[in-house]
Parts: structure tokens; C-alpha cells; sequence
């Protein structure tokens, strides 16, 4: 959930001040240092802020993850090239158990030239010249014994990077290329293409699957961020991480929720999941590249758990939740556990991170104020017990996510509170944290925005009032109630502000 970016909210109301003189007030009194952690970001896929975004795959729908097989709609990003029938099906078996659908292209009788069917990318395909590009795909096929050609080709017909592949048999087998374009297109009207001989595949099918193609990523990191937005996040010096979210942790159902072990190891391997904000997750993003990730722009990570809630109201019963916990535990022995003794942390290792994970805050849940009853009742209570006693001796913080007024056994000494309202709303709880309770406590404002102007429709529409864009108002109120983070920073130990957060 949210809307602007608070992390620059300073910034602006320092440039709507400027044009004012300003007299200010120092006293040398020092109260408290200030956290490394008070100003961080909060993330979650949301309008496409991980695929489409930050994750630097190129390819939309590149493995058919999360569509029904012969629809029009599972074909979403492809097209056909030159008269090519296509079909997303499942009646072959798929690359892997994860992912049982692929492409099945058939070539036109009597076709002659290069056939097949390009990808539009997320909304186009920046071609640069001098980047090395490398990508991979499965293929197979009954009847075709001959090359496969893939290239980089704009809306125009200009061919700005190319490579042929020989060797397709009745088995998958996975290709894998690079190529450098010489020069630069002048806008993201480009497709990726992928061709085959016509004559020598005409009347036949082929089958293809799991496609990927990157571009450079941020510090060299395979299955990498795209460098651009990666840089500028890393720019702002964020103290948290707050992963994997959100809204998108929960799923609507249990059984859509976020699986950290569908998220890791190859990607044949992961599935990818219906996503909390209308559209499908690859899951390329998934546990280690957030704590990699984390760790290159040197965050401090906040792991959410997911502890028993859906978001259409579906609980996990006290009496079945043993297992949510085993995974949370395995979860975390994954991160944090020695890879010489620990078998969740030699599949870490395997997959190539030997070194555990620093991690010291674990979020028990997101918003739980939605099912307070439960939470209060065991699902806290069934978490925190049962992590500490896997982890005794671990250092580790648990953070709730209920009302900050919520009694829970045991006690809180974490807790993550969300706000989201209008611009008086805001300015007028400035001073909120000065009379904050100081009893140990610590708060986490993980979610916070401006998101109307209009106080009875805060998560409405733009007919109501709601804001599609941040503004120069919300900018100046969300500093104002920054302010009070600041301040009062030996109570306020973090926030967040969501990555691309539009809605």
C-alpha cells in the first residue's frame, strides 16, 4: 500500500522553504543519537515495481507462470512473426514440475523465410549499445532438427543484435547466448525475436520454454537489478529493507501466499505465484536476492513472516498452525544457519552463499490489525515462542503488527504501525512521538503516505478525492510528521518508504 515516496518528502519542503526566510532556534542539548536504521525502504512487487522494475529481466511472461493454457490471455507479451500459429499448453510435458506450460510455435505449411514470434518486453526494450545482453530458453520438437535464431529487433524492422543456436532434439535442452548491439536505439519500440528456418520447419511444431534475457546488472549480479534504478535507490543510503512485503506477503488465499522455497535456487525451479496487486510474480526476485540485494546497498534487513492471515479474511486455525512455524523456522535457519551443520543452510550454500546471512529483525505478520483477534489470541504467541525456542541465543527482534494498543503475550517490544491519510492529518500529529510512552518500546512506522485529500476517502478513488500522484502538499505534510521521527528517535528506531509505489 501507499503512494509517494516519503524518502524525498524532505527535500521537497526544503524547496517550497526556500524562497522564505527562516529563523531557527539551536539548543546545544543532545537527548539521543540518531539510528542508522530511521530512514530505509519498505518493498513489496507492487504495479510492477519488481518485474517490470527493479528486477532487471527484460521478458514479460517468459515462462508462462500463473495463466490458463490455450486462452488468448496466456499469450499475454508474445506475438506471432510471419504467420506462426501460437499456443501456451500443458499437454507436453513442461521444462520442469514448477513449470508445466510452454510455447508451442507452429511454422505454416509452405513457409520459406524466418517464421516464429517476438516479445514486447515490460512495456518495450531498451537497446544500448556496448551492453552485453545474455539470455537462455528450453527447446524441443517431435519433427525439427535445425538452429534457432534470436535478436533484438525494433518496431521498424532494424536488426540491432542477432544469434543463431543449432541443436534442437525430441528433449528439452537449454540454450543460452550473448550478444552486444553496436548501436544504440533511439526509444524502447523493440522486440526480442525469435526465428526459425521455414522451409525445414514448415507444417511442424516446436516447443519452447522458461525464456530470459538481461542486460547489465548492478554490481555484476546474476539474475540481477537493473542498474539504473538500482543506483538511484542505493543513492538515498537506506537503513532497512523491509521485505517481501506488504500486502503481497499474504496472498488472498493461504494458499497463494509468499513461499520463501519457491522463491529460491534456479529459476526452472520456481513457479511464481498469483501476486496481491492484480498481476503474476516470477518470483526471479526472490529470498536471496532481497538479502543479497540488502546487503549491497548495506541495509539492515527486515524479514516479514508470514504468520497465519490471508487477505480475504482466511486464518489458520490455532490447532493447524504448527506447520506455518516449522517454515518460518526453516526459513530462517536458511539465512542465518552454518552451512556445515544446518541442511536448510547447505541448500543456501548449494546455491552458492556459504556465509549465513546478518539478520537481526523478523516481522511476525503484516497489518494484523485486519485479524486482531487471532493474533492477539495465538498466532503471535504460537510465532514468537516457537522462534524462540529454535533460536535462543540469537539476538533476534520480533516485530508485531497489530495495534500499537493490542495486549500480547508475550509483550511486545517491536512493534510496526502504518499510517495513511490526508495532509492535516499528518501535520497535525507532528508532535505525535513527543509524548510517546518511553517504557522500552520501539516503533517501526513501516508504511506511511498521503493518499487523499479527502478524510472519508483515504483508499478510494480519484472521485473522491483519492491521489493518483504525489503532491507538493502530501510532500510538506509528510515531513512535518518526519520531523517527529527524528526527534523522537529514541523511540522511533526505523520507517520506511515503499519503492514505487503508485496506485
Amino acid at each position: 500500500m501507499g503512494l509517494s515516496c516519503k524518502i524525498f518528502a524532505l527535500a521537497l519542503a526544503t524547496g517550497a522553504l526556500a524562497q522564505s526566510s527562516l529563523r531557527i532556534q539551536v539548543t546545544k542539548n543532545q537527548t539521543h543519537a540518531i539510528p542508522s536504521t530511521l530512514y530505509g525502504w519498505m518493498w513489496e512487487d507492487i504495479n510492477h515495481s519488481g518485474d517490470g522494475g527493479l528486477y532487471a529481466e527484460l521478458l514479460q511472461n517468459r515462462a508462462f507462470q500463473v495463466v490458463t493454457p490455450h486462452t488468448s490471455g496466456a499469450l499475454y507479451s508474445w506475438s506471432a512473426y510471419k504467420g506462426t500459429t501460437l499456443d501456451v499448453t500443458n499437454s507436453v510435458p513442461g521444462v520442469s514440475a514448477a513449470l508445466p506450460n510452454s510455447l508451442q510455435a507452429t511454422v505454416p505449411s509452405g513457409s520459406t523465410d524466418q517464421v516464429g514470434f517476438d516479445n514486447s518486453g515490460y512495456w518495450g526494450i531498451k537497446i544500448q549499445s556496448g551492453w552485453k545482453y545474455t539470455g537462455s530458453f528450453y527447446a524441443r520438437s517431435e519433427g525439427y532438427t535445425g538452429s534457432v535464431t534470436i535478436s533484438l529487433v525494433s518496431s521498424s524492422g532494424t536488426v540491432y543484435a542477432t544469434k543463431t543456436l543449432s541443436g534442437v532434439t525430441t528433449s528439452w535442452k537449454k540454450f543460452t547466448f550473448d550478444f552486444t548491439p553496436s548501436k544504440t536505439a533511439p526509444n524502447v519500440n523493440n522486440v526480442f525475436r525469435v526465428t526459425v528456418d521455414g522451409a525445414k520447419a514448415s507444417g511442424k511444431s516446436i516447443y519452447f520454454g522458461m525464456f530470459s534475457l538481461f542486460p547489465p546488472t548492478y554490481k555484476g549480479r546474476q539474475n540481477g537489478m537493473r542498474i539504473d534504478l538500482a543506483e538511484s535507490l542505493a543513492g538515498i543510503k537506506p537503513g532497512v529493507w523491509r521485505f517481501p512485503g506488504g500486502n503481497n506477503l499474504e496472498g488472498q488465499t493461504v494458499a497463494t501466499r509468499w513461499k520463501w522455497n519457491e522463491t529460491i535456487g534456479p529459476l526452472e525451479n520456481r513457479p511464481g505465484r498469483q501476486g496481491d496487486w492484480g498481476y503474476a510474480n516470477t518470483d526471479g526476485l526472490g529470498l536471496l536476492e532481497y538479502l543479497n540485494w540488502a546487503e549491497d546497498i548495506g541495509a539492515e534487513p527486515i524479514l516479514g513472516i508470514w504468520a497465519g492471515y490471508a487477505l480475504q479474511g482466511e486464518t489458520v486455525p490455532e490447532s493447524q498452525l504448527q506447520p506455518y512455524i516449522q517454515d518460518a523456522i526453516n526459513e530462517i535457519q536458511f539465512v542465518t544457519g552454518d552451512a556445515k551443520t544446518n541442511q536448510w543452510a547447505k541448500l543456501r550454500a548449494q546455491y552458492g552463499r556459504t556465509a549465513p546471512y546478518k539478520l537481526k529483525y523478523i516481522e511476525i505478520g503484516n497489518e494484523d490489525f485486519f485479524a486482531s483477534n487471532s493474533y492477539a489470541q495465538y498466532r503471535w504467541k504460537a510465532f514468537v515462542n516457537g522462534l524462540k525456542a529454535a533460536f535462543p541465543d540469537s539476538g533476534f527482534e520480533y516485530i508485531a503488527t497489530t495495534y500499537p494498543s493490542t495486549t500480547l503475550d508475550p509483550a511486545y517490544t517491536f512493534i510496526d504501525w502504518h499510517q495513511y491519510n490526508i495532509p492535516q492529518w499528518f501535520i497535525d500529529r507532528a508532535l505525535e512521538y513527543d509524548t510517546y510512552t518511553r517504557n522500552g518500546t520501539q516503533v517501526f512506522v513501516g508504511e506511511y503516505a498521503v493518499t487523499s485529500t479527502n478524510a472519508s476517502c483515504i483508499f478510494g478513488t480519484p472521485a473522491c478525492g483519492r491521489l493518483e500522484y504525489p503532491t507538493l502538499q502530501g510532500a510538506v505534510a509528510e515531513a512535518a510528521y518526519m520531523t517527529g521521527f527524528e526527534r523522537n528517535s529514541d523511540v522511533v528506531f526505523a520507517s520506511a518508504c515503499e519503492i514505487i509505489p503508485f496506485s
